[in-house]
C-alpha cells in the first residue's frame, strides 16, 4: 500500500493540507527548482546516503550528504583519505548511484533519468582524473576526440574541437605526439582537453593535482581558474590539500566519516574553522589557528586575534594603531596570503597599555574592516 503525505507546502493548493502522494512529490520538486533557480544552484544533493555491504559487514560511504553548489563556482571538497571524497563526486554524474537521497544538477534530478537519459546527461559532465586515463597507442589529438566520437559527432566536426579544446590547454604543437612523449603536466592537461571536448556545464576533477610536483600542480591549477573564468563552467574537485583549495576555490565543503563537517565560502573557513578535522587539515598545511596557546603562557597583557581580507591586509594598521592607542603590541602568531586573488592575514597579538586605550581597539581596526577577536582580556 502507498504511504500517504499530509504535509502544508507553500507552492501547492494555496498552502492547504496536500492528501496525495503524487501532490507531495510534485510540491518538492517544484520546491527544489524555484530554490536552485532563486539562489543559482547547478547543484544540490538532497540528504544523500551511500551504503555497501558485504557478507557480515556494512560501510557508510556517505551518511546523509546534503549540498549546494553554485553555477560558476569552483568548489573544492577535502577530506583524508577513507573520508568520502571520491564517492561524493562520483554522485555528481551518478557513477556511484545514492543508496537513497536525490541528486539535482540544473533543475533535473538525475537518480530519475533512463539508462538513455542518463547516457545524455554525462555528455555534458567533463571528468578529470588522478592518473589523466589516456589511451596509450593513440594520440593526443585521437584521445582528445574519444568523447566526441561516441557522441557522433562528424570526423571533421571532431578535429576541429579537438584542435580548439588543445588551443585552450596550450598544447596545440603537440596533438600528434602519443602520451608516452609527454610529462605528467602536459598528460593531465590532455585529460582537460579531452573533458571540455563535449562543451561540458560541470567539470569534476578527481584528484586532479595529486600524481604531480607542485611546479606542475600550481601551472594546472592556474589552467583551472582560466578555463573557469573564461567559459564560466562550474568545476567540482577533490583534493586532500589544503592548499590547491586555498589556490582555486570560491568554496569548500570539509568531509569526515562520510559527512559534511563543514562548509562556506574559503575565506571564512580558512580563518574561522570550526570543526576538528578543518583545523587538523589547516595546520597540515601551515596554518596553525591554535598554535598561540602555548606561547601565551608566559606572556603578559590581552590576547587579541585580528582577521583580515582585502585591502585591509595591506595597510599599516598595526603601527597606527600601536601609535594613535600608545598600545604595545606583540606578535605570537600570524599568517599571511592570499586566497584565490584576495589578500587575507591573521595575527594573534599581545597588547599592553591602559584599560581605555585596549577598550578601544577592536572599534578602531574594525573600522578599517578588520575583526577583532578577544582571546583574553
Amino acid at each position: 500500500m502507498a504511504a500517504v503525505f499530509r504535509v502544508r507546502c507553500p507552492y501547492e493548493n494555496g498552502g492547504k493540507p496536500v492528501h496525495q502522494r503524487a501532490g507531495f512529490l510534485r510540491c518538492a520538486v517544484r520546491a527544489a527548482l524555484i530554490f536552485c533557480a532563486e539562489h543559482h544552484v547547478l547543484i544540490h544533493l538532497e540528504n544523500i546516503h551511500k551504503t555497501y555491504t558485504s557478507p557480515g559487514r556494512v560501510s557508510h560511504a556517505l551518511a546523509g550528504v546534503t549540498l549546494h553548489i553554485g553555477a560558476g563556482e569552483i568548489y573544492g571538497i577535502i577530506g583524508r583519505s577513507g573520508a568520502g571524497k571520491s564517492t561524493l563526486i562520483r554522485m555528481l554524474n551518478l557513477l556511484e548511484q545514492p543508496t537513497s537521497g536525490k541528486v539535482w544538477v540544473d533543475g533535473r534530478d538525475i537518480t530519475t533519468l533512463s539508462p538513455g537519459r542518463l547516457r545524455q546527461f554525462r555528455q555534458s559532465v567533463g571528468m578529470v582524473f588522478q592518473h589523466f586515463n589516456l589511451l596509450t597507442s593513440r594520440t593526443v589529438l585521437d584521445n582528445v576526440r574519444f568523447p566526441l566520437r561516441l557522441a557522433g559527432m562528424s570526423a571533421r566536426q571532431q578535429r576541429e574541437r579537438a584542435a580548439e579544446v588543445l588551443e585552450l590547454v596550450g598544447l596545440s604543437e603537440h596533438m600528434n605526439k602519443y602520451p608516452r612523449q609527454l610529462s605528467g603536466g602536459q598528460q593531465q592537461r590532455v585529460g582537460i582537453a579531452r573533458a571540455l571536448a563535449n562543451h561540458p556545464k560541470l567539470l569534476l576533477c578527481d584528484e586532479a593535482t595529486s600524481a604531480l610536483d607542485p611546479e606542475t600542480t600550481q601551472s594546472i591549477l592556474r589552467l583551472l581558474q582560466d578555463i573557469n573564468t573564461r567559459l564560466d563552467l562550474t568545476i567540482v574537485l577533490i583534493t586532500h590539500s589544503m592548499d590547491v583549495i586555498r589556490t582555486v576555490c570560491d568554496k569548500v565543503a570539509v568531509i569526515d566519516a562520510g559527512k559534511i563537517v563543514e562548509h562556506g565560502d574559503v575565506l571564512d573557513v580558512f580563518l574561522h574553522p570550526h570543526h576538528a578535522v578543518t583545523q587538523s587539515l589547516l595546520s597540515e598545511s601551515g596554518m596553525d589557528a591554535d598554535g598561540w596557546e602555548e606561547m601565551a603562557e608566559g606572556v603578559q597583557g590581552s590576547l587579541v586575534r585580528l582577521s583580515f581580507r582585502g585591502q585591509s591586509t595591506l595597510e599599516p594598521l598595526l603601527s597606527r594603531v600601536s601609535r594613535d592607542l600608545q598600545l604595545d603590541l606583540s606578535i605570537l602568531q600570524g599568517s599571511v596570503g592570499r586566497i584565490k586573488q584576495t589578500p587575507y592575514g591573521q595575527l594573534v597579538l599581545a597588547v599592553q597599555g591602559t584599560p581605555e586605550a585596549k577598550g578601544q581597539l577592536g572599534s578602531m581596526v574594525e573600522s578599517h574592516g578588520v575583526q577583532c577577536e578577544v582571546l583574553r582580556s
